[in-house]
């Protein structure tokens, strides 16, 4: 949760107590929760439109596979230099450098 642990989280409510003092901390309270609510509430807009969108190719989808965390480049560069599927050989051309060069 972008870094913040029970602590910080600690540390700041108990800032914002001195800043905005005992009369104003219900008020922002509830700002905060109708905040927090209506972003809950546009992610899962967001997310029945893409549903709705894709149809039944949605439920097909492995979210996990595509989580960016889950990518390491040393990972994917072994898994690459490792694998054992035999790749198409391109057919080389010859550039016209190389037609009158000799080995």
């Amino acid at each position: 949760m972008f870094g913040l642990t029970f602590d910080k989280l600690i540390i700041i409510a108990i800032i914002a107590a001195f800043l905005l003092g005992p009369e104003r901390i219900p008020h922002y309270a509830a700002m905060l929760g109708r905040f927090v609510r209506k972003a809950k509430e546009l992610a899962d807009g967001a997310k029945d439109r893409l549903k709705d969108e894709m149809g039944p190719e949605f439920d097909d989808i492995d979210w996990k596979k595509l989580n960016p965390r889950q990518y390491d480049p040393r990972r994917i560069i072994r898994d690459a230099l490792l694998d054992d599927t035999p790749h198409d050989p391109t057919p080389s051309t010859t550039t016209p450098a190389m037609k009158g060069s000799t080995p």
